[in-house]
């Protein structure tokens, strides 16, 4: 069974009136140079017309700890960042929904430069991927999907600061492109007080790619994940095809100090790490054709880890918030995460973190922090907590 691996330029989607609510707003004006993003997600063998087989969200849930906490997401909005988008979205969800005994959910949608004049099948597969997984991990969270008009960046940071501006407490990139002159521009439009961005670092191997490259996201890494027989964490490797380097115009964040040894001068990607591996993939459900496949499919790419670490986010905003807390900021949320992690002679890696250790994308897995699975990926029953006492 072959890996199909999309490497298309954003696209928007077109979606169905059915259920959703659409939202129009002016245009964004923004001053940034063209750029061309692509979706870093990998397709396992061929679509059935059932459920075969991927990872569930119970099995991922299980793996990486999330069912021992009691958080839902209830009262955060996740949205998602995604170019042309998918007319079927809102009853895919619901398909999906209904096999993995999730409870219902609409999918509020906004179009801030218009609606698009085409359907990508590729953004199609990529939008299942990201609403489902986050409803999945985060089932009572507002999903916000903000369609971008192409995959320019203009248009992507005007759906950017659309999100920021209309009540996300966390906004999800599963895409991305290569590093460029001008991108240190764009730090400003993920600095916005109670939110949190994350982004997918890539699936072309060692190298760094924007937006995962700034120090002002959550950058996203992926491994291997394989389970014991009770569905339980049993290891992780790097994946060899996550993207991860040095950015060649971000300088080190001072929350990556203790790595520079790693990272040197410049700002490292990724931050985090989660399943990615299209042989260890997900399962989603998207009923638009693609090269005449449709149906279920069984996904990998760093893009699962992006939305996934999303939901994660909001699982802890939601605790904080119960504690009488403001909801994270990105350099906040990264400061604890590295703080917690600590350095390879702490107790932070083997409490709060899987410490991935092997493989390589080019780049080797090491002890500690590395630049292919960041810190690593969490074990969320111990992590969560922590973030949600953090100050």
């Amino acid at each position: 069974m072959g890996i199909k691996n999309w490497k298309l330029p954003i696209s928007l989607f077109s979606l169905s009136p059915l259920a959703l609510v659409g939202i129009a707003s002016p245009q964004v004006s923004v001053h940034k140079p063209v750029w061309e993003a692509h979706p870093p997600i990998h397709i396992r063998g061929n679509a059935t017309s059932s459920y075969q087989s991927g990872y569930t969200p119970l099995q991922i849930k299980t793996a990486y700890g999330i069912n021992s906490t009691s958080y839902t997401g209830a009262g955060e909005t996740v949205a998602i960042i995604d170019a042309y988008g998918s007319p079927t979205i809102q009853s895919d969800l619901n398909t999906f929904d209904s096999q993995f005994g999730l409870p219902s959910a609409n999918v509020t949608i906004a179009y801030p430069d218009g609606t698009p004049n085409k359907t990508d099948s590729g953004w199609a597969l990529e939008t299942s991927l990201d609403v489902e997984w986050v409803h999945a991990l985060a089932p009572d969270a507002k999903i916000l999907l903000v369609v971008a008009k192409s995959a320019s960046t203009s248009d992507l940071v005007n759906a950017i600061n659309y999100a920021s501006s209309h009540g996300a407490q966390v906004v999800s990139n599963s895409w991305g492109g290569s590093e460029f002159s001008g991108e240190t521009s764009y730090d400003s439009d993920f600095q916005h007080q109670g939110i949190v961005y994350t982004a997918s670092a890539g699936d072309s191997g060692a190298g760094a790619e924007w937006p995962a490259a700034s120090p002002y996201v959550l950058s996203v890494g992926g491994t291997t994940l394989n389970l014991n027989s009770n569905g339980t964490w049993q290891s992780e490797t790097a994946w060899s095809d996550s993207g991860g380097g040095t950015s060649q115009y971000e300088s080190r964040p001072a929350y990556q100090n203790n790595w520079q040894s790693v990272v040197g001068t410049q700002r490292g990607i990724p931050d985090v790490a989660w399943d990615a591996n299209p042989s260890t993939g997900v399962a989603i459900y998207d009923s638009t054709p693609d090269q005449g496949q449709s149906g279920w499919f069984v996904v990998g790419g760093t893009s699962v880890g992006a939305p996934s670490w999303a939901a994660m986010i909001a699982l802890a905003d939601e605790g904080r918030v119960a504690a009488g807390k403001n909801p994270f900021s990105n350099i906040q949320l990264n400061t604890d995460l590295y703080n917690l992690a600590g350095t390879t002679d702490s107790t932070g890696y083997e409490t709060y973190f899987h410490d991935i250790t092997s493989g390589s994308n080019g780049n080797p897995a090491l002890p500690g922090y590395d630049l292919v699975t960041g810190i690593g990926s969490g074990q969320m029953n111990n992590l969560l907590g922590a973030l949600v006492s953090a100050p």
